[in-house]
């Protein structure tokens, strides 16, 4: 007999359509009260659809990030003279570039960069807009603020390389482009220009944080699926009525690793390790060019890099 392994197949049980919690009242006659259910979402989680709450800061943040989205796919468009087959065939290649040096940090002609400064306009109010829409949610369902701040991360890395640090070097060339080849093409040449970014510490440790990220998520949904069959995934249950799959997991880490986190302690580890990835990768790229010219030098200075 073959043992039935739920890493790629979940059960679907479905219920009545669950509404949620309306703490003072008001979500009711705010939120969307239609629901539905997808047998391909199920696949991969809750296979219901809604409610959904937008609220004011999500139609801001929806239609910047549309108008965002629309002023690079009408450049792309105009790129290719309006042709399909080629938008199609160069769509990674197509790109949407920020001013060149000699405009500074001033308003470019539109075919110059000016609409790369109106995008990124339109973008930097579409994702502040969305962060606060996550902190009044979490406000409103008296949950603590983790998910904000945790976004508020990524959003440091994204104004850093967009905003701070362009303010910081005098110049909009210093952003990234918009655009699939060119973005790695301005990584590539981000490090080569400044004496490559595997010597600037601040990136080891972003790359630390991102790979250890990977592992302990992996590791964690492994365990919580190799003792899902005892009921391993209802955590919550878990804690307040210990029962063998968290006895099993424990054990397991304990035989293997020598300790194990708690329930909520891996998720305090998952956590740090996320929001550390890009908090010590937008301070790395700022001390770039502003504070550190060249890190193969300063690594030589500082006794990591060979001399000759």
């Amino acid at each position: 007999m073959v043992e039935y392994q739920n890493i790629f197949t979940q059960v679907q049980v479905q219920g009545p359509a669950e509404m949620g919690v309306d703490p003072n009242g008001t979500l009711a006659k705010e939120r969307t009260n239609s629901t539905s259910f997808s047998k391909l979402a199920g696949l991969f989680g809750n296979a219901q659809l809604g409610p959904i709450y937008l609220g004011t800061f999500g139609v801001v943040s929806l239609a910047t990030g549309f108008i965002w989205f629309f002023i690079i796919g009408m450049n792309y468009w105009a790129q290719v003279d309006y042709s399909p087959a080629l938008f199609l065939r160069e769509l990674f290649w197509l790109s949407l570039e920020p001013p060149a040096a000699e405009y500074g940090l001033g308003m470019a002609p539109l075919d110059e960069g000016g609409w790369w400064v109106i995008a990124s306009f339109f973008l930097l109010i579409s994702v502040i807009s969305w962060w606060i829409r996550t902190y009044l949610r979490a406000e409103e369902l008296g949950m603590g603020k983790h998910v904000s701040w945790a976004f508020a991360s990524a959003i440091w890395l994204f104004l850093v390389l967009g905003l701070i640090r362009p303010i910081m070097m005098g110049s909009w060339e210093e952003a990234v482009p918009y655009g699939v080849f060119s973005h790695l093409d301005w990584t590539n040449l981000f490090s080569l220009t400044y004496g490559n970014l595997f010597y600037n510490p601040f990136h080891a440790l972003s790359i630390a944080f991102l790979y250890g990220s990977a592992l302990l998520f992996a590791m964690h949904g492994a365990t919580i699926l190799a003792v899902s069959r005892y009921g391993g995934e209802r955590e919550i249950e878990q804690i307040v009525d210990r029962g063998t799959a968290s006895e099993r997991a424990a054990l397991f880490w304990r035989w293997t690793m020598g300790f194990n986190a708690t329930m909520e302690g891996i998720h305090r580890w998952a956590w740090w390790f996320a929001v550390l990835t890009t908090l010590t990768g937008g301070i790395g790229i700022l001390l770039t060019g502003t504070v550190v010219d060249n890190w193969f030098i300063w690594a030589q200075e500082h006794g990591y890099a060979p001399l000759d």
